[in-house]
Protein backbone atom coordinates (compact mmCIF):
# COMPACT_ATOMS: atom_id res chain seq x y z
CA UNK A 1 0.00 0.00 0.00
CA UNK A 2 1.39 3.59 -1.01
CA UNK A 3 1.64 5.66 1.97
CA UNK A 4 -1.09 8.38 2.24
CA UNK A 5 -1.05 11.38 -0.03
CA UNK A 6 -1.43 13.97 2.70
CA UNK A 7 1.94 13.88 5.34
CA UNK A 8 2.13 15.79 8.50
CA UNK A 9 3.09 19.15 7.50
CA UNK A 10 -0.50 18.92 6.16
CA UNK A 11 -1.91 19.42 9.45
CA UNK A 12 0.65 22.56 10.66
CA UNK A 13 -1.58 25.80 11.11
CA UNK A 14 -4.75 23.96 11.36
CA UNK A 15 -6.36 25.10 14.30
CA UNK A 16 -5.71 28.60 13.12
CA UNK A 17 -7.35 30.82 10.55
CA UNK A 18 -4.40 32.24 8.43
CA UNK A 19 -5.82 35.22 6.88
CA UNK A 20 -2.72 36.13 4.66
CA UNK A 21 -2.41 39.45 3.36
CA UNK A 22 -5.50 41.43 2.37
CA UNK A 23 -6.67 41.54 -1.48
CA UNK A 24 -5.35 43.62 -4.19
CA UNK A 25 -5.93 47.47 -3.78
CA UNK A 26 -8.78 48.79 -4.75
CA UNK A 27 -9.71 50.05 -8.30
CA UNK A 28 -11.82 53.27 -8.48
CA UNK A 29 -11.49 53.89 -12.19
CA UNK A 30 -14.35 52.45 -14.58
CA UNK A 31 -12.80 48.84 -15.57
CA UNK A 32 -14.55 47.65 -19.30
CA UNK A 33 -12.69 44.33 -19.86
CA UNK A 34 -13.91 40.90 -19.65
CA UNK A 35 -12.35 38.41 -17.82
CA UNK A 36 -13.81 34.51 -19.27
CA UNK A 37 -13.42 31.73 -16.73
CA UNK A 38 -14.01 28.38 -17.61
CA UNK A 39 -15.77 27.18 -14.51
CA UNK A 40 -18.08 23.93 -13.46
CA UNK A 41 -21.26 23.17 -14.27
CA UNK A 42 -25.02 23.36 -12.14
CA UNK A 43 -24.62 23.82 -8.29
CA UNK A 44 -20.94 23.33 -8.00
CA UNK A 45 -20.34 26.72 -10.28
CA UNK A 46 -22.16 28.60 -7.12
CA UNK A 47 -18.99 29.43 -5.61
CA UNK A 48 -17.31 30.89 -8.57
CA UNK A 49 -20.30 32.72 -9.35
CA UNK A 50 -19.86 34.11 -5.24
CA UNK A 51 -16.68 35.39 -5.92
CA UNK A 52 -17.29 36.81 -9.58
CA UNK A 53 -19.91 39.24 -8.43
CA UNK A 54 -17.57 39.91 -5.64
CA UNK A 55 -14.68 40.84 -7.55
CA UNK A 56 -17.09 42.56 -9.97
CA UNK A 57 -18.01 44.53 -6.80
CA UNK A 58 -14.44 45.59 -6.08
CA UNK A 59 -14.03 46.86 -10.17
CA UNK A 60 -17.13 48.45 -11.53
CA UNK A 61 -17.29 47.69 -14.79
CA UNK A 62 -15.41 44.27 -15.00
CA UNK A 63 -17.06 41.12 -16.13
CA UNK A 64 -16.72 38.22 -15.26
CA UNK A 65 -18.17 35.41 -18.15
CA UNK A 66 -18.46 31.77 -16.62
CA UNK A 67 -18.39 29.46 -19.32
CA UNK A 68 -19.84 26.21 -17.50
CA UNK A 69 -17.82 23.18 -19.52
CA UNK A 70 -15.81 20.26 -19.00
CA UNK A 71 -15.38 19.49 -22.67
CA UNK A 72 -12.56 18.95 -24.82
CA UNK A 73 -13.80 21.68 -26.84
CA UNK A 74 -12.29 24.03 -24.46
CA UNK A 75 -8.75 22.53 -25.25
CA UNK A 76 -9.54 22.38 -29.07
CA UNK A 77 -10.45 26.09 -28.76
CA UNK A 78 -7.69 27.22 -27.06
CA UNK A 79 -4.87 25.23 -28.96
CA UNK A 80 -6.60 27.04 -31.94
CA UNK A 81 -6.69 30.53 -31.10
CA UNK A 82 -4.62 32.75 -32.69
CA UNK A 83 -2.99 35.47 -30.68
CA UNK A 84 -5.10 35.42 -27.47
CA UNK A 85 -6.76 32.73 -26.00
CA UNK A 86 -10.81 33.24 -25.79
CA UNK A 87 -10.44 32.00 -22.37
CA UNK A 88 -8.45 33.30 -19.60
CA UNK A 89 -8.06 30.38 -16.89
CA UNK A 90 -10.06 27.33 -16.37
CA UNK A 91 -10.33 24.66 -13.50
CA UNK A 92 -8.34 20.69 -14.33
CA UNK A 93 -8.42 18.18 -12.56
CA UNK A 94 -5.20 16.10 -11.83
CA UNK A 95 -4.66 14.23 -14.93
CA UNK A 96 -5.85 17.36 -17.57
CA UNK A 97 -3.41 19.29 -15.61
CA UNK A 98 -0.34 16.98 -16.21
CA UNK A 99 -1.75 16.88 -19.89
CA UNK A 100 -2.29 20.95 -20.01
CA UNK A 101 1.51 21.10 -18.39
CA UNK A 102 2.94 18.82 -21.76
CA UNK A 103 1.05 20.54 -23.90
CA UNK A 104 1.55 24.08 -22.61
CA UNK A 105 -1.65 25.63 -22.84
CA UNK A 106 -1.75 26.61 -19.11
CA UNK A 107 1.06 28.95 -17.66
CA UNK A 108 3.31 28.77 -14.29
CA UNK A 109 2.37 31.49 -11.84
CA UNK A 110 4.38 33.81 -9.96
CA UNK A 111 4.04 33.46 -6.24
CA UNK A 112 5.25 36.86 -5.87
CA UNK A 113 1.82 38.45 -7.36
CA UNK A 114 -0.67 36.26 -5.03
CA UNK A 115 -0.26 37.03 -0.88
CA UNK A 116 -2.62 33.86 -0.45
CA UNK A 117 -0.27 31.43 -1.89
CA UNK A 118 1.68 31.41 1.43
CA UNK A 119 -1.35 29.45 2.87
CA UNK A 120 -1.50 26.59 0.49
CA UNK A 121 -0.55 23.40 1.78
CA UNK A 122 2.68 21.98 0.55
CA UNK A 123 1.84 18.78 -0.46
CA UNK A 124 -1.17 20.83 -3.08
CA UNK A 125 1.55 23.24 -4.24
CA UNK A 126 4.16 20.33 -5.17
CA UNK A 127 0.89 18.47 -6.97
CA UNK A 128 0.93 21.70 -9.21
CA UNK A 129 4.34 21.33 -10.49
CA UNK A 130 4.23 25.74 -10.21
CA UNK A 131 1.11 25.94 -12.81
CA UNK A 132 -1.39 27.89 -11.22
CA UNK A 133 -3.04 27.02 -7.91
CA UNK A 134 -4.90 24.06 -5.83
CA UNK A 135 -8.15 25.36 -5.31
CA UNK A 136 -9.81 22.22 -3.69
CA UNK A 137 -10.26 18.28 -3.34
CA UNK A 138 -12.68 16.08 -4.03
CA UNK A 139 -12.92 12.46 -2.38
CA UNK A 140 -13.60 9.13 -4.24
CA UNK A 141 -15.41 6.67 -1.54
CA UNK A 142 -17.75 4.17 -1.45
CA UNK A 143 -22.10 5.65 -1.88
CA UNK A 144 -24.90 3.28 -0.60
CA UNK A 145 -28.43 2.97 -0.62
CA UNK A 146 -29.26 2.55 3.37
CA UNK A 147 -32.85 0.85 2.66
CA UNK A 148 -30.71 -1.85 0.79
CA UNK A 149 -27.47 -2.19 2.92
CA UNK A 150 -27.97 -3.32 6.61
CA UNK A 151 -24.22 -3.28 7.91
CA UNK A 152 -22.24 0.36 6.05
CA UNK A 153 -19.31 -0.82 4.44
CA UNK A 154 -16.35 0.49 6.25
CA UNK A 155 -13.24 -0.52 3.88
CA UNK A 156 -12.64 -0.77 0.13
CA UNK A 157 -12.39 -4.19 0.44
CA UNK A 158 -16.09 -4.51 1.89
CA UNK A 159 -17.13 -4.11 -1.59
CA UNK A 160 -16.52 -7.74 -2.16
CA UNK A 161 -18.77 -8.88 0.72
CA UNK A 162 -20.67 -11.86 -0.59
CA UNK A 163 -23.55 -9.85 1.07
CA UNK A 164 -23.44 -7.39 -2.14
CA UNK A 165 -23.00 -9.62 -4.74
CA UNK A 166 -25.03 -8.98 -7.71
CA UNK A 167 -25.73 -5.59 -6.11
CA UNK A 168 -22.38 -3.51 -6.70
CA UNK A 169 -21.42 -0.91 -9.78
CA UNK A 170 -18.58 0.41 -10.71
CA UNK A 171 -17.57 3.82 -12.64
CA UNK A 172 -16.35 3.55 -16.37
CA UNK A 173 -12.56 4.24 -16.68
CA UNK A 174 -13.13 7.37 -19.29
CA UNK A 175 -13.42 9.40 -16.01
CA UNK A 176 -11.29 10.16 -13.35
CA UNK A 177 -13.36 8.63 -11.01
CA UNK A 178 -13.51 5.02 -12.61
CA UNK A 179 -9.81 5.27 -12.88
CA UNK A 180 -9.55 5.96 -8.96
CA UNK A 181 -11.43 3.46 -8.46
CA UNK A 182 -9.35 1.17 -10.19
CA UNK A 183 -6.28 2.29 -9.06
CA UNK A 184 -7.61 2.43 -5.30
CA UNK A 185 -8.84 -1.41 -5.90
CA UNK A 186 -5.25 -2.58 -7.38
CA UNK A 187 -3.35 -1.13 -4.05
CA UNK A 188 -5.56 -2.68 -1.27
CA UNK A 189 -4.93 -5.73 -3.40
CA UNK A 190 -1.16 -5.37 -3.02
CA UNK A 191 -1.15 -3.67 -6.38
CA UNK A 192 0.01 0.07 -7.16
CA UNK A 193 0.06 2.39 -10.85
CA UNK A 194 3.17 0.51 -11.75
CA UNK A 195 1.06 -2.95 -11.33
CA UNK A 196 -2.98 -2.72 -12.08
CA UNK A 197 -3.53 -6.32 -12.49
CA UNK A 198 -4.28 -6.87 -8.83
CA UNK A 199 -7.28 -4.70 -9.56
CA UNK A 200 -8.38 -5.42 -12.93
CA UNK A 201 -8.75 -8.92 -11.08
CA UNK A 202 -10.95 -7.89 -8.21
CA UNK A 203 -13.38 -5.94 -10.53
CA UNK A 204 -14.11 -8.64 -12.52
CA UNK A 205 -14.37 -10.50 -9.79
CA UNK A 206 -17.20 -8.55 -8.85
CA UNK A 207 -19.37 -9.03 -11.70
CA UNK A 208 -20.53 -5.57 -11.76
CA UNK A 209 -22.94 -3.66 -13.14
CA UNK A 210 -21.06 -0.53 -14.80
CA UNK A 211 -22.12 3.18 -14.75
CA UNK A 212 -21.01 5.76 -17.31
CA UNK A 213 -21.21 8.83 -15.22
CA UNK A 214 -22.16 9.66 -11.30
CA UNK A 215 -24.99 10.86 -12.41
CA UNK A 216 -25.92 7.30 -13.72
CA UNK A 217 -24.93 5.68 -10.79
CA UNK A 218 -27.00 7.80 -7.93
CA UNK A 219 -29.97 6.93 -10.85
CA UNK A 220 -28.64 3.13 -10.38
CA UNK A 221 -28.66 3.99 -6.25
CA UNK A 222 -31.90 5.24 -6.32
CA UNK A 223 -33.87 3.17 -8.48
CA UNK A 224 -33.04 -0.01 -6.44
CA UNK A 225 -30.82 -1.76 -9.22
CA UNK A 226 -28.01 -1.47 -7.05
CA UNK A 227 -26.91 -1.26 -3.43
CA UNK A 228 -23.33 0.18 -3.53
CA UNK A 229 -20.75 1.91 -5.65
CA UNK A 230 -17.36 3.93 -5.68
CA UNK A 231 -18.31 7.70 -6.18
CA UNK A 232 -17.20 11.07 -5.35
CA UNK A 233 -18.41 12.86 -2.06
CA UNK A 234 -19.94 15.90 -3.85
CA UNK A 235 -22.05 13.78 -5.91
CA UNK A 236 -23.29 12.09 -2.53
CA UNK A 237 -23.90 14.81 -0.66
CA UNK A 238 -25.97 16.17 -3.36
CA UNK A 239 -28.67 13.21 -3.28
CA UNK A 240 -28.61 13.08 0.43
CA UNK A 241 -30.01 16.81 0.42
CA UNK A 242 -32.57 15.65 -1.80
CA UNK A 243 -33.68 13.37 0.11
CA UNK A 244 -32.51 10.44 -1.48
CA UNK A 245 -31.04 7.88 0.97
CA UNK A 246 -28.00 8.16 -0.24
CA UNK A 247 -25.15 7.49 2.41
CA UNK A 248 -21.11 8.20 2.18
CA UNK A 249 -18.28 6.50 3.43
CA UNK A 250 -14.47 7.32 3.39
CA UNK A 251 -13.69 3.77 3.59
CA UNK A 252 -10.30 2.42 5.03
CA UNK A 253 -7.45 2.07 4.30
CA UNK A 254 -8.86 6.40 3.05
CA UNK A 255 -10.70 7.64 0.22
CA UNK A 256 -8.91 8.99 -2.81
CA UNK A 257 -8.48 12.90 -2.64
CA UNK A 258 -8.16 14.51 -6.50
CA UNK A 259 -6.86 17.85 -6.82
CA UNK A 260 -8.54 20.37 -8.48
CA UNK A 261 -5.86 23.03 -10.00
CA UNK A 262 -7.02 26.63 -11.39
CA UNK A 263 -4.44 27.82 -14.20
CA UNK A 264 -3.81 31.27 -16.52
CA UNK A 265 -4.18 29.86 -19.65
CA UNK A 266 -1.69 30.64 -21.99
CA UNK A 267 -1.62 33.79 -23.91
CA UNK A 268 -4.89 35.59 -21.91
CA UNK A 269 -5.42 38.80 -22.11
CA UNK A 270 -5.64 39.79 -18.41
CA UNK A 271 -3.38 37.94 -16.47
CA UNK A 272 -3.43 40.37 -13.80
CA UNK A 273 -7.15 39.77 -13.52
CA UNK A 274 -6.43 36.32 -13.89
CA UNK A 275 -3.64 36.37 -10.76
CA UNK A 276 -6.23 38.54 -8.88
CA UNK A 277 -9.04 35.67 -9.49
CA UNK A 278 -6.61 32.82 -8.16
CA UNK A 279 -5.34 34.56 -5.64
CA UNK A 280 -9.21 35.14 -4.16
CA UNK A 281 -10.01 31.35 -4.60
CA UNK A 282 -7.16 30.88 -2.39
CA UNK A 283 -8.71 33.58 0.44
CA UNK A 284 -10.16 32.41 3.51
CA UNK A 285 -13.67 33.55 2.64
CA UNK A 286 -13.55 31.43 -0.64
CA UNK A 287 -11.71 27.95 0.68
CA UNK A 288 -14.59 28.21 3.66
CA UNK A 289 -17.59 29.12 1.45
CA UNK A 290 -16.47 26.19 -0.98
CA UNK A 291 -16.25 23.87 1.97
CA UNK A 292 -19.64 24.28 3.33
CA UNK A 293 -23.31 22.74 2.11
CA UNK A 294 -23.85 21.89 -0.91
CA UNK A 295 -20.47 22.04 -2.72
CA UNK A 296 -18.50 20.43 0.25
CA UNK A 297 -14.97 20.83 -1.47
CA UNK A 298 -11.77 19.97 0.30
CA UNK A 299 -9.85 22.97 0.98
CA UNK A 300 -6.11 23.72 0.45
CA UNK A 301 -5.72 26.72 2.43
CA UNK A 302 -4.79 26.13 6.11
CA UNK A 303 -6.92 26.59 9.04
CA UNK A 304 -10.34 26.40 7.33
CA UNK A 305 -12.43 24.93 9.61
CA UNK A 306 -14.72 21.69 8.46
CA UNK A 307 -18.41 22.73 8.68
CA UNK A 308 -20.20 20.23 10.65
CA UNK A 309 -22.49 19.64 8.32
CA UNK A 310 -19.88 18.62 5.92
CA UNK A 311 -17.55 16.30 7.46
CA UNK A 312 -19.66 13.04 6.75
CA UNK A 313 -18.15 14.03 3.13
CA UNK A 314 -14.89 15.75 4.30
CA UNK A 315 -11.77 15.30 6.63
CA UNK A 316 -12.62 17.09 9.29
CA UNK A 317 -9.92 15.87 11.75
CA UNK A 318 -5.83 15.52 11.31
CA UNK A 319 -6.13 11.61 11.31
CA UNK A 320 -8.55 11.91 8.69
CA UNK A 321 -6.25 13.56 6.39
CA UNK A 322 -3.63 11.83 7.17
CA UNK A 323 -5.85 8.60 5.69
CA UNK A 324 -6.03 10.19 2.27
CA UNK A 325 -5.29 8.16 -0.69
CA UNK A 326 -3.77 9.40 -3.77
CA UNK A 327 -3.02 8.54 -7.41
CA UNK A 328 0.22 8.98 -9.02
CA UNK A 329 -1.43 10.27 -12.28
CA UNK A 330 2.38 10.80 -14.03
CA UNK A 331 1.74 6.98 -14.56
CA UNK A 332 -2.07 6.43 -15.61
CA UNK A 333 -2.42 9.81 -17.69
CA UNK A 334 -0.23 8.69 -20.55
CA UNK A 335 -1.89 5.21 -20.78
CA UNK A 336 -5.46 6.56 -19.91
CA UNK A 337 -6.64 5.11 -23.60
CA UNK A 338 -5.33 1.88 -23.09
CA UNK A 339 -6.90 1.45 -19.76
CA UNK A 340 -10.29 2.76 -20.98
CA UNK A 341 -9.81 -0.07 -23.83
CA UNK A 342 -9.07 -2.79 -21.65
CA UNK A 343 -12.23 -1.37 -18.98
CA UNK A 344 -14.97 -1.89 -21.94
CA UNK A 345 -13.33 -5.22 -23.24
CA UNK A 346 -13.91 -6.37 -19.32
CA UNK A 347 -17.08 -4.83 -19.25
CA UNK A 348 -18.64 -4.64 -22.23
CA UNK A 349 -22.57 -4.39 -21.62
Amino acid sequence: MSKPFIRRSFIKGAAGLAMGALGPTLVRAQDSRELVIVSFAGALQEPHQWLAKRIEARRPGLRIRLVPSESQDIVAQIKAAQGFSPYDAMPNGEPPHLIGIREAYIQKVDPRLLPNYANVFPEFLQKSQGYGVPVSYSLIGIAYNEKMVKTPPKAWTDLWKPEYSGKVAIPRASSNLGLGALVIAAKVFGGSEDNLEPGWAKLRELKPLVGRSPTQLLQMLEREEIAIAPLWNNDAAGAAQKGLPIKFVQPDPGPVAIISFMSAITRTRHPELVNEWMNELLSPEYQAMAARAPYYFGPTVKGIAIPEAARAYTPSTPAEVLRLQSVDWSKIAPVRGRLVEQFDRFFAS
